[in-house]
């Protein structure tokens, strides 16, 4: 059936409310196209789009319809996994809190647990939830940092991790034969409202509200990470740092654990609060100068050095840092991933706790100055596939065979993971540990740029960049797969005047050689090529696992950070013409 035919089925269809008709019968031909084309992609990331009617869009039908097929995927497993049930946690963006109780309703309905936050809570205590009750699954509504007309629907797996590939194939198979019609929701009167403060009240025989008992145990599990709780009681009190929750759900956890930790931020009160429109940001994403502007100009009035903010959904961390000059520069994901793992490491020798089987794990995307500072200490580094999903793989596998001992993991994209209490992006934890970093370099007579820069003189200074090229609307995913193709049998054997010394085809799991030889990458299969450099340098390109976007990355390394930043950005304009 065509769009129209899609969009005439729902135009007739008795659960629209007046308000929801009314908007069908509005539409342009373009936006019915655009909402009703294909069916929103339910991915290994779950769902994520704009917020409007139609099967490509996110919207009460499609939330309620993905819930259903969930949780028959669970009954499949049988009683025992449905008794154990789902967390559900949710954002501060549109429709995030409406969408949740929506997800409770249709899992109590259908017979499945549910466990409901009592308010809005981050990613990072969504996946502690799924481990500290014993849950099946859990499921996240966010859009992360994406703009305010986005929201998005994440499921985890038992171990608290992005449901993995295997399983998540069974769930969509199940969704693709459910209707978005006629689907039960139980009558319980539950709403966002009135579950708030209710830590613990059975709502019905199978949906309960959580709060502060699980909140308790997630911060025991944080706080727990401190490495250096004589610094922090020294200068806690008087190091100044700036926080900013970007109207998201960090405030609350951010604040608490540094509050236990003996650290009182300054907040910026104009973001402190949730807001659906986000209407202090043009995005609200801490990777992005602007987006902390209000942070740096507190911190500018207030004397501080240091500038923390946290997206909508917490999971990643953006930091300002003052440099020699006294000017405020935004570190980038990889700056700030590298910062942590030196820190950690170091505090972990100078304390004795430094295993011998230590590991650090990052995403193939990821500065390759990680792997540098690792084997500065003795420690191991593993790459995985973008996806912090493959990050909690590493410490799932780890806890089983002992082979290694899990010391941190990052990406490039702003997110990591201290701790094994969870399995994915943990911008609390981060804050903690990077304002905990603050007290102890301090301590020494160091401000943080000044360690940045000392890793760069020992290790060559290291620039990574990355761009993504949009490609939107109904033809969007085949001019992508058409580009991957296309690259894939005409090869590249140089990138801006350096020659490609071999190249990672992780779709078929083999590296080229120059020299014609292939060895396996021993990565699952994805829909990516990564083209290692003469030298050392390299770039990788792939598609988004969420967005209609091809994404390119680029590292390079050299004795200056001018030459490096020259260098990866030649890479990037180079491939942005071979991807046009």
């Amino acid at each position: 059936m065509d769009y129209i035919g899609v969009y005439k089925e729902w135009l007739s269809e008795d659960e629209l409310t007046p308000e929801e008709k009314r908007r069908l019968e509005e539409m342009t031909d373009g936006e019915r196209k655009e909402c009703f084309y294909a069916p929103l992609e339910f991915g290994t990331a779950g769902m994520r789009g704009t917020i409007d009617l139609g099967i490509a869009k996110m919207n009460r039908f499609t939330v309620r319809r993905a819930t259903k097929g969930l949780a028959d995927f669970i009954l499949s497993l049988g009683e025992a996994a449905a008794k154990r049930g789902v967390v559900i946690a949710y954002d501060t963006r549109r429709c995030s809190a409406e969408f949740a109780v929506l997800a409770a309703k249709t899992l109590s309905a259908a017979g499945v647990r549910a466990y409901i936050y009592e308010d809005v809570r981050p990613v990072p205590m969504c996946s502690f939830a799924v481990r500290h009750l014993g849950a099946t699954a859990g499921i996240m509504i966010t859009a992360s940092h994406n703009p305010k007309e986005y929201n998005g629907y994440k499921v985890y797996g038992d171990d608290g991790a992005q449901m993995s590939p295997e399983s998540t194939a069974e769930v969509v198979k199940i969704i693709d034969k459910t209707p978005y019609f006629g689907i039960k929701t139980a009558e319980t009167d539950i709403t966002p409202e009135n579950i708030k403060g209710k830590d613990g009240v059975r709502a019905d025989e199978f949906i309960t509200v959580i709060g502060e008992s699980v909140d308790a145990r997630y911060f025991d599990a944080v706080t727990s990470l401190a490495l250096s709780k004589e610094a922090v009681a020294a200068l806690g009190g008087t190091v100044k740092i700036v926080y900013t929750p970007v109207h998201g759900t960090g405030y609350m956890p951010v604040t608490k654990v540094l509050a236990k930790m003996g650290i009182v931020p300054a907040v910026v009160p104009e973001q402190a609060r949730p807001d659906t429109e986000f209407s202090t940001v043009r995005v609200p994403n801490p990777e992005e100068a602007d987006t902390l502007s209000m942070g740096v100009a507190l911190a500018e009035e207030i004397g501080s050095d240091i500038v923390i903010g946290t997206d909508p959904d917490a999971d990643r961390m953006g930091v300002a840092v003052r440099d020699n000059e006294g000017k405020f520069v935004l570190l980038t994901g990889n700056q700030i991933g590298v910062l942590m793992e030196e820190y950690i490491l170091r505090r972990r020798r100078e304390t004795g706790t430094l295993p011998k089987n230590g590991a650090v794990v990052k995403t193939i995307v990821t500065t390759d100055l990680a792997r540098k500072v690792a084997d500065s200490y003795g420690v191991t580094t593993f790459d995985v596939l973008t996806g912090f999903k493959f990050i909690g793989e590493k410490i799932k596998e780890w806890e089983t065979s002992g082979e290694f001992t899990y010391l941190f993991g990052f990406e490039e994209s702003y997110g990591s993971l201290a701790g094994t209490y969870a399995r994915d992006k943990d911008a609390v934890a981060a804050a903690m540990i990077f304002a905990e970093m603050v007290c102890y370099y301090a301590g020494l007579g160091l401000k943080v740029y000044d360690v940045l820069q000392d890793m760069f003189r020992r290790f060559g200074y290291y620039s990574e960049q990355a761009i993504s090229i949009a490609f939107a609307g109904v033809g969007g995913m085949d001019k992508m797969r058409g580009i991957m193709q296309k690259l894939r049998e005409e090869g590249l054997t140089s990138v801006d005047g350096a020659r490609v010394a071999a190249t990672d085809d992780l779709l078929a799991g083999v590296r080229h050689f120059a020299d014609g030889e292939d060895c396996p990458t021993g990565l699952p299969a994805t829909n990516a090529l990564k083209l290692h450099l003469a030298g050392g340098d390299w770039v990788c390109v792939r598609p988004s696992g969420t967005e209609p976007k091809l994404k390119i990355y680029a590292s390079a390394a050299a004795e200056s950070y001018a030459g490096a930043r020259s260098r990866a950005a030649g890479y990037l304009a180079f491939m942005k013409k071979c991807t046009a």
